[in-house]
């Protein structure tokens, strides 16, 4: 190709030419199905030119046919009907698997509006055997993301999640910064592929029409990057112009982004949109090295994947805006007793700056009133303030300001750029024009891009459109004169706190200006508003956050007390079966959670009274009720000392009723919790709610007292000829065994395949493979690195033992996980096996682990 000058070229040549490209009517389709686009009355008015190969119809004869010529006429009937549902949204209408032609060929059909023609689109039915894309696995996918309370982690869940679900190597989760680059949060691939995890693109990377497209179709798949591409016949309509295929599944793609895949070596790809209150906050990338088509059906479990992804994005941030509201509450109540003695805000300014430094990080302030300045930290000179003063006047008033690059805003910032590299402002009035003002220094910002966004590019095949860069070698950017950027929940605390100085303002100008009655109800108007967006912030949150959230203060204090709750209706599952969910002693019951929670501290629990037996249908409920009397117990009440004691009475009474007394002695005093958290309300609501029964709860001084009345269908005497013996209880304690080396993780279910390798690597383990079948696992085990094996007993279709007996010949240790409360005759078969009880914790295996492995490494 000959040197070509591209300063000569016009427009300039970069990559934002690629803006320029319409890529909603290339006009071509992509191979892996064609398109029909039919007017109202039902005539073709175009065809893609591989109707033929797909449908069997010659597409050249097709526009101008009627298209009841091509299918039944119950085909279309069901075709109308769907259809209908289409001026209801702005989405294609989708069908499965169905029968067009009446031949037994099954297609996938997606079905949308395009201006004023009906845009079909016809795939052939492929589909594998493998239903892990159903909605279950989705909701259990969904639930992992769930576990996290962080963007980052989520995030990288999320790619793990969706690299499962749908196969493809390589899974990014790719955030469009406020500059629309693209920085890569997370991601999930296969071992071997270069990471691109932290790398940023440049904007012109996603040009804006096709960030337009993925605001309207969610889901963009291109399963082989070197497919052929058919023509829409005709390629216009009567007037001249295209068919628009912005919604179309299978619309043919920019040859400039197929050069762009083909430079980072990918072969197939799948981009599924991430929207935020209606703008686009992401995407999922997905990279795949050889092609690979994925059915419609699974497409859809993608999209409900990320819709539900989506939400679980809006319930982190709204909880995060719960939490700036709560922080901006407190600093209010905090500033406020300190303002409200009289002095201004230009006195109380060292108080107001200690209090504000604690939510918002600065390196320096500064207030300026009534022409009067006062400055700490790193801020600029009183003469350097009054320029910039001049400055801040031409900003909105009554908002807040902000900027991390002062000098790109205002460039006689350069006179104090040692000191100042960004501000916060919060305006204090009005009239005179009065600032609280943050500074911050500057910073060093290093951003890793994939490639040199300033490179220059060469003209490739594709006429005067633009190769993209070949390279895409981290390449660093340094850029200078920035502070650490100003975060949105940093930007909201200063809006409230705004909130909180007006009202400080407009309280002295109460009582000291004339005009006192418009100050007031301009404070009340402030105060009003205020409380109306906590209120309304806080009824939806409630909305969407689950009881048990209440008083928990971390997500590990949430995990650890729903692990507890979670094990606590596992034993009582276990005394169930044990009892052929037939009626069960209620004492068993107290003593195993007693035991199992108290450790050291049973015998302090002193059980007396009738002997009683509770009916399957109440077993669930008073184990919950009992769970949460021993933990707050332990937690506040007599058994958090070394002194208290519980006594525990039941009482059969004369009408077949039953009480339950429960007295804390000898514990600390004791008081009224000022509100009441999701244990609370179980113990107070659960009897009277489930059971139709009756609870009374008093707080005495001398400890906690509990009476219950249990109906007599749910309680009678017990029946028992000889008394039920309690299984061992698996203590929670972390055993200090380390694991080292390669696991095994051989497991039917992915989620809990998933689980058992994050806990085994938490252990120790170097590297965990699964496995869900024998002959896969064995595979692995031949290749004579795996040092340790944790197998589910029962692998749906087949059995692991003969995987214990391998792992038994070749001196592996194994621990075998099993659902059954009965193994058989499994230790007569293998004598030393350890059977773990699902569900079971990450201490639960470790304490297993020491007991299969030699002695090694400790914490």
């Amino acid at each position: 190709m000959p040197d070509i000058n591209l300063d000569n070229l016009e427009p300039a040549v970069d990559l934002t030419s690629c803006d320029q490209e319409p890529i909603h009517i290339l006009g071509q389709v992509q191979s892996f199905g064609c398109l029909l686009a039919v007017s109202a009355d039902w005539i073709i008015a175009h065809a893609s030119a591989n109707c033929d190969t797909v449908l069997g119809f010659r597409a050249e004869d097709l526009p101008g046919q009627p298209i009841a010529t091509l299918f039944s006429e119950s085909a279309l009937h069901d075709l109308r009907t769907r259809m209908q549902m289409l001026p209801l949204q702005e989405t294609a209408v989708r069908v499965f698997g169905y029968d067009l032609k009446g031949d037994g060929q099954l297609f996938d059909i997606s079905a949308h509006k395009s201006n004023r023609l009906f845009v079909l689109e016809f795939e052939p039915c492929r589909k594998d055997q493998d239903k892990l894309h159903d909605a279950v696995l989705v909701q259990a996918l969904i639930a992992r993301v769930q576990r996290h309370g962080d963007i980052d982690n989520m995030a990288q869940e999320a790619a793990r999640g969706l690299k499962a679900l749908s196969g493809f190597d390589r899974v990014m989760v790719y955030r469009f910064e406020e500059d629309d680059s693209g920085t890569v949060i997370a991601e999930a691939r296969e071992a071997g592929m270069e990471p691109l995890l932290g790398l940023r693109y440049p904007a012109s990377d996603i040009p804006k029409q096709a960030r337009a497209l993925y605001m309207r179709s969610l889901l963009r798949i291109i399963p082989d990057v070197k497919a052929p591409v058919y023509p829409i016949l005709p390629a216009s309509d009567p007037n001249g112009a295209p068919l628009d295929l912005s919604l179309a599944v299978t619309r043919a793609v920019s040859m400039i982004h197929l050069e762009y895949l083909e430079n980072m070596g990918v072969a197939a790809s799948m981009s599924v949109s991430i929207l935020r209150n209606g703008k686009l906050w992401g995407l999922f990338s997905c990279h795949h090295n050889t092609p690979r088509y994925i059915d419609y059906e699974k497409r859809t479990s993608v999209e409900l994947f990320a819709q539900l992804f989506n939400y679980e994005l809006a319930q982190l941030e709204m909880s995060e805006e719960l939490g700036d509201v709560d922080r901006s509450r407190a600093l209010h109540d905090n500033l406020m007793p300190q303002l409200s003695s009289g002095r201004s805000l230009f006195e109380a300014f060292d108080d107001l700056c200690q209090g504000i430094n604690e939510v918002i990080p600065f390196d320096g302030a500064a207030i300026y009133t009534d022409g009067d300045y006062k400055a700490q930290g790193a801020a600029p000179l009183e003469e350097e303030f009054k320029g910039l003063v001049r400055f801040l006047n031409t900003t909105p008033p009554g908002q807040i300001y902000a900027t991390d690059n002062l000098i790109g805003r205002y460039p006689a910032a350069e006179g104090f750029a040692d000191r100042v590299a960004g501000l916060l402002v919060i305006p204090v009035s009005r009239s005179p024009r009065d600032y609280f003002v943050l500074f911050r220094r500057e910073i060093v910002k290093s951003v890793t891009w994939a490639g040199n966004p300033e490179k220059p590019v060469s003209v490739g095949p594709n006429g005067l459109r633009l190769t993209p860069r070949k390279s895409f070698e981290a390449w660093q950017e340094v850029a200078r004169g920035h502070c650490q950027p100003w975060r949105l929940r940093e930007k909201r605390t200063a809006e409230a706190l705004r909130t909180t100085l007006i009202e400080v303002v407009l309280k002295l100008a109460d009582e000291n200006n004339a005009a006192r009655k418009r100050a007031q109800d301009q404070q009340e108007l402030l105060i009003a508003e205020l409380n109306h967006r906590v209120r309304n912030i806080l009824n939806l949150i409630r909305g969407l956050v689950s009881q048990g959230k209440e008083r928990e203060k971390s997500v590990e204090a949430l995990g650890e007390v729903l692990d507890a709750r979670i094990h606590a209706l596992a034993r009582a599952h276990d005394q169930l079966t044990g009892a052929e969910w037939d009626w069960s002693p209620l004492n068993l019951l107290i003593e195993t959670e007693t035991e199992a929670f108290l450790a050291g501290k049973a015998s302090r629990v002193v059980l007396s009274g009738d002997t009683l037996d509770l009916s399957p249908e109440a077993f669930t409920c008073v184990a919950l009720v009992i769970h949460e009397l021993v933990t707050n117990s332990v937690k506040y009440g007599a058994l958090s000392d070394s002194s208290g004691r519980v006594e525990i009475e039941t009482e059969l009474q004369d009408d077949g009723n039953a009480a339950l007394h429960w007295r804390e002695r000898n514990g600390p005093a004791v008081q009224a919790p000022t509100r009441k958290g999701f244990g609370t309300t179980i113990i107070e609501k659960s009897v009277p709610f489930e059971l139709n029964g009756r609870t009374e709860m008093r707080y005495r001084v001398t400890g906690l007292e509990v009476d219950f009345l249990f109906p007599a269908r749910y309680i009678r005497e017990s029946q028992a000829v000889h008394p039920t013996t309690r299984q061992p209880v698996q203590r929670a304690e972390m055993s200090s065994q380390r694991l080292s080396g390669a696991a095994l993780v051989v497991e039917d279910n992915m989620i809990i395949a998933m689980d058992a390798v994050d806990m085994l690597s938490h252990l120790g383990a170097d590297t965990v493979a699964t496995a869900s079948r024998v002959a896969e696992a064995s595979e692995i085990l031949k290749q004579g690195n795996i040092t340790f094996v944790l197998a589910d007993l029962n692998l749906g279709s087949e059995m692991s033992l003969p995987l214990v007996e391998d792992c038994q010949k070749l001196g592996i240790p194994v621990i075998l996980a099993t659902g059954y409360d009965e193994a058989g005759n499994l230790t007569e078969r293998f004598p030393d096996i350890v059977v773990l009880k699902k569900p079971y914790t990450i201490e639960q295996l470790s304490n297993a682990l020491a007991a299969v492995l030699p002695a090694g490494t400790k914490d």
